[in-house]
């Protein structure tokens, strides 16, 4: 431990949840969407909102001092590069993103009673309602991974395989990426059947529909498809225990088929489980988020796939982040 803090240090990392809480609200309430082109008032906005306008007032002040906003006399305007970013419908838009953002924070907030307790923080729809932030959370995943998937996916080449089995799929970024990277390849896509239908659309938008097929199920209790050659297992296993990580495992061992590949996209920690440090302020965001997730360690990735019948576990690529590869074999 080498850094020498101050109090200015302390209070400058605190203030961090001022700009947070801003953008969030002003996402959850979509409120640049709202503004589109215009110039508005406050009290103009606060209408199209359904806002109070003293409140609406202040939040936009604050985005136009963050400059999310232009504020000209007592009218606020979208400056373009936020519009493409933060507005419904624009094509590069991290809304989804943001808003789970949002969420994540409302949990954080409660971690010194989730560490008494040992529970996870309890779960307060945002102004969004529960399937409004069921959408948010699926479109995050794909903002976080869209631009990424084809160079994790180019780490594993050369690959062959005849079925892919998307475990937790989401709206099929990962199937997506993989189909094209095997054109002669077909998946099965498989997550919870609030999730299928959004699969099938970013699927049809792509043009993979006719090689996929979806499958709606919960993995802690339903078998998993069988008949794969290869299986994904992408930002899973954190959101799980080992207990229930050795189970999972164990269902994707049945679902494979001889000599089948599984391989684990995740977080992988040091020994210490103080490295990589984005790996251990992870753990805290499943500590308030989950029964038992956390991150875990090579190691432990390696003893629990064995238990549950893998061999050949290997770590083919460690990530500071969420993008290490850990590969096992079915024999």
């Amino acid at each position: 431990m080498s850094k020498k803090w101050s109090a200015d240090d302390l209070v400058e990392q605190l203030r961090g949840y001022g700009p947070a809480c801003v953008i969030t609200a002003a996402a959850d309430l979509d409120l640049f969407t709202a503004l589109g082109p215009a110039s508005l008032t406050a009290a103009q906005l606060a209408a199209r909102i359904q806002a109070d306008p003293r409140a609406t007032e202040i939040l936009l002040d604050a985005l136009a001092a963050l400059e999310l906003l232009a504020k000209r006399g007592n009218t606020y305007e979208v400056p373009p590069d936020v519009a493409e970013l933060l507005t419904e419908g624009a094509p590069a838009n991290i809304l989804p993103a943001v808003r789970h953002h949002g969420n994540c924070l409302r949990r954080w907030a409660q971690l010194a009673r989730v560490v008494q307790t040992g529970r996870p923080a309890p779960r307060e729809p945002s102004v969004r309602g529960q399937a409004g932030d069921c959408e948010s959370f699926i479109g995050a995943m794909n903002n976080f991974t869209q631009s990424l998937a084809p160079r994790i996916v180019e780490r594993l080449m050369p690959l062959r395989f005849q079925r892919l089995l998307d475990i937790g799929g989401a709206s099929g970024t990962w199937t997506i990426a993989f189909l094209r990277a095997v054109p002669d390849s077909t998946a099965v896509l498989f997550d919870l059947p609030e999730v299928v239908p959004l699969a099938r659309a970013r699927l049809t938008r792509a043009g993979l529909a006719d090689r996929v097929t979806l499958v709606a199920g919960d993995y802690n209790t339903d078998a998993l498809p069988g008949g794969a050659d290869f299986a994904w297992l992408s930002a899973i296993v954190h959101q799980n225990s080992r207990a229930q990580n050795r189970d999972l495992y164990a269902k994707i061992h049945a679902a494979l088929v001889a000599g089948g590949t599984l391989v684990i996209r995740d977080v992988v920690m040091e020994p210490s489980k103080t490295q990589p440090p984005a790996g251990a302020l992870f753990a805290v965001n499943m500590l308030v988020g989950t029964e038992g997730g956390g991150t875990f360690t090579f190691e432990e990735f390696k003893a629990d796939l064995a238990s549950a019948g893998f061999a050949d576990v290997e770590l083919l690529y460690q990530d500071p982040g969420m993008d290490s590869l850990v590969r096992a074999k079915k024999t």
